[in-house]
């Protein structure tokens, strides 16, 4: 089976977990879901893959389901609700990364086996982990408001496309430019650096059109707050 027929498996299964999720545990589950998504996205990130003839990294479908999660709350909860979960990622990203850096400060036991596996996977360098939090914060802040300010302009049903892949492309982009900009910029020669931010901003894109059926499902549904 191929890279790119698993990727869209994968992508399938990822949304429609995430609407399994918010149907059995309402916007309570949304918060738990992207909370997890930041950390699996940043385990996930170290795996590359060719896909589309393209060097891509695995986290970027969880980590788009991120965006999904706080579309649905702010169409169909609030932006505030929106914001916290914004918030609870962020604080969830910090905890993880803090605590497995402490954790691989323990000397292994003798008969260990993880060590060199927990360095490879946690062990980031300093640009990464700042490229990574600052990514997440401003991009999930900059889709709450975007979306928000669509929705005042655009308030209908028939226009929830625009308001979710407007919002989500547009802070997508964004988190790529501070990521790459952050983790990458000055380590690659220049036209490395842009392959590397184009390619990483496509698979985001491709990932952020998926999800829009999904957010349609959602907004059928009739949850608790």
């Amino acid at each position: 089976m191929s890279n790119e027929l698993i990727w869209i498996i994968f992508a399938l299964v990822n949304f429609c977990m995430i609407i399994l999720v918010y149907r059995l545990f309402g916007k309570a589950g949304l918060f738990v879901w992207i909370g997890m998504s930041t950390v699996v996205a940043n385990i996930q990130v170290v795996k590359t893959i060719e896909l589309f003839g393209l060097t891509a990294t695995l986290g970027n479908i969880i980590y788009g389901t991120a965006f999904l999660a706080t579309d649905i709350l702010n169409e169909n909860h609030n932006k505030n609700e929106a914001k916290k979960a914004v918030w609870m990622g962020f604080a969830t990203l910090i905890a993880m990364t803090i605590m497995m850096q402490i954790a691989m400060v323990f000397q292994p036991g003798e008969d260990d086996f993880a060590q060199g596996a927990l360095e490879t996977i946690f062990g980031f360098i300093p640009n990464i982990a700042i490229g990574s939090l600052a990514a997440f914060i401003v991009s999930q802040y900059l889709d709450v408001w975007i979306y928000n300010k669509i929705r005042n302009v655009l308030p209908s049903k028939k226009y929830l496309w625009v308001r979710n892949n407007g919002s989500t492309m547009i802070s997508q982009l964004v988190d790529s430019l501070i990521f790459c900009g952050i983790a990458f910029y000055g380590a690659y020669p220049l036209g490395v650096w842009f392959e590397i931010l184009l390619t990483t901003y496509f698979i985001k894109f491709i990932v952020a059109a998926i999800d829009t059926p999904f957010l349609y499902i959602a907004k059928k549904f009739k949850v608790k707050d």
